[in-house]
C-alpha cells in the first residue's frame, strides 16, 4: 500500500521501505532536470577519445586535440543512458528506441518470430501483423528498452548488410537482433533491432529466459539504426508516421485498442 502527502516526494510504503521514484498525473513525485549516465559501454570509447586529445594537446597538435576534443563529447552524448518514467498501464505497449517513426505497415512478421521454435515457445504465428519501424540517428538516444514486461523467450542475432537502416528492405537484409517477449497472459510481442550504415554492432543486455519489466534496457545499437515493432492482432498503433518518440515512455499501442488516427505537420 503507498501513501503520499500532496506535493511531495517519493512515495513511501505504510511498512518503511521506498518504492521508488514514483510519479502520476495527480501532482505525485519529486522531479528535476539532471546530466544523463554515460552507459559502461560507451565509457572505453571515450576515454580513448579524451586520451589521444590530451597527448595531442600535449604535443601542441592543436590541430588535432581540438577536433578529437569535440569527437570525445559527441561520443559520450551518444552513448547518453538518460533515466525514463515508464507508464505503468497493464495493456501498453511502450516505445522500445527513441527516434522517428518512418513506417507504419502491415506485414508478414520475420520467420524467426513467427515460427515456434523447438522446445514448444509459442512464435507470433503467420498472417500480416503492424509493424512500427522507428528510425534512430545518431542524435538520438541509442539505448533500447523492453515494450512490454514479460519472459525473454527468445534472442536471435542475424548477420547481415549495412544499408540505410530508414529503407523498408532493412528488415530482411540488414545484420539485426529479433527479440521475442511474452507476458503472463502469453501475449507475445516481437521486435528487431537493426544496424544501420554506420552501425557496426548490436549489443545485447538480455538472454532468453530473463524476466523483463515494461521498460527496461535490452540493449543498443552502436551508430544510427532502427527497431521494428510488431503489435498482435487486433491492435492498432497510437503513434503516426513522422511522430517523434521516446524510449520507455511513449506509448506505441493498447492491447485490443483499434483506432485510425491522423496528424497534420505544421
Amino acid at each position: 500500500m503507498l501513501i503520499q502527502p500532496a506535493c511531495s516526494g517519493a512515495a513511501q510504503r505504510l511498512d518503511g521501505g521506498m518504492a521508488g521514484e514514483l510519479f502520476d498525473n495527480k501532482g505525485r513525485g519529486d522531479a528535476g532536470w539532471k546530466w544523463p549516465a554515460i552507459h559502461p559501454e560507451g565509457r572505453k570509447f571515450g576515454l580513448i577519445a579524451a586520451g589521444i586529445s590530451l597527448v595531442a594537446a600535449l604535443l601542441a597538435w592543436e590541430t588535432v586535440a581540438w577536433p578529437v576534443a569535440v569527437l570525445t563529447l559527441g561520443v559520450l552524448a551518444f552513448f547518453r543512458d538518460p533515466e525514463r518514467i515508464v507508464p505503468q498501464q497493464d495493456r501498453a505497449i511502450i516505445a522500445p528506441a527513441d527516434g522517428l517513426v518512418s513506417l507504419i505497415c502491415e506485414v508478414e512478421p520475420p520467420r524467426e518470430l513467427q515460427l515456434d521454435d523447438a522446445a514448444g515457445g509459442r512464435g507470433l504465428g503467420a498472417g500480416p501483423l503492424t509493424r512500427i519501424s522507428i528510425f534512430m540517428s545518431v542524435f538520438d538516444v541509442h539505448i533500447n528498452r523492453a515494450p512490454v514486461g514479460g519472459s525473454v523467450r527468445r534472442v536471435i542475432y542475424i548477420p547481415g548488410k549495412f544499408m540505410n537502416a530508414d529503407l523498408d528492405k532493412a528488415s530482411e537484409e540488414n545484420e539485426r537482433q529479433h527479440i521475442l517477449i511474452e507476458r503472463q497472459d502469453g501475449i507475445a510481442i516481437g521486435f528487431t533491432q537493426i544496424a544501420g550504415l554506420v552501425a557496426r554492432r548490436i549489443v545485447p543486455f538480455v538472454k532468453p529466459g530473463d524476466i523483463l519489466a515494461a521498460g527496461q534496457r535490452v540493449g543498443l545499437i552502436r551508430f544510427g539504426s532502427r527497431v521494428d515493432v510488431y503489435l498482435p492482432k487486433g491492435t492498432d498503433s497510437k503513434v503516426i508516421v513522422g511522430q517523434k518518440i521516446i524510449a520507455g515512455e511513449t506509448v506505441l499501442a493498447e492491447l485490443g485498442q483499434q483506432a485510425m488516427l491522423e496528424g497534420i505537420s505544421q
